[in-house]
């Protein structure tokens, strides 16, 4: 028996994430920028949710704010690095989160979200 492929992080631009959010259920996008000292403490974190078996239904994805306008344009009132969750193309939530444990939180909180069916 094959064992599937874990998840990993993807790095994506804003219209591949707008595009992501719309064909996967559940998507966990990083906001970073250049020299972000949080970006870096965070990154084996987030890389290390992204294969965990626990998330496996979860997309991962990274941003680079500098590359992307869209992104550029919500950093310039937050401070990276900033983490947004969404559901069937809707953000659920987002926030400027600074530890390992905050980033968990709020990955498990998207992924016990169940969302409403028609």
């Amino acid at each position: 028996m094959k064992v599937a492929e874990r998840q990993r992080v993807h790095d994506v631009n804003d219209e591949q994430l707008r595009k992501l959010t719309h064909e996967h259920m559940k998507v966990f996008a990083k906001f970073t920028s250049e020299n972000c000292d949080t970006c870096e403490l965070l990154a084996p974190p987030f890389a290390k949710f992204s294969d965990d078996e626990e998330f496996e239904t979860i997309l991962f994805v990274r941003l680079n704010s500098d590359e992307n306008p869209v992104a550029k344009k919500i950093m310039q009132e937050k401070v990276a690095p900033f983490f947004v969750s969404y559901c069937q193309g809707r953000l659920l939530e987002c926030d400027m989160l600074t530890t390992e444990a905050d980033v968990l939180d709020m990955l498990r909180r998207l992924q016990k979200y169940m969302p409403q069916t028609a």
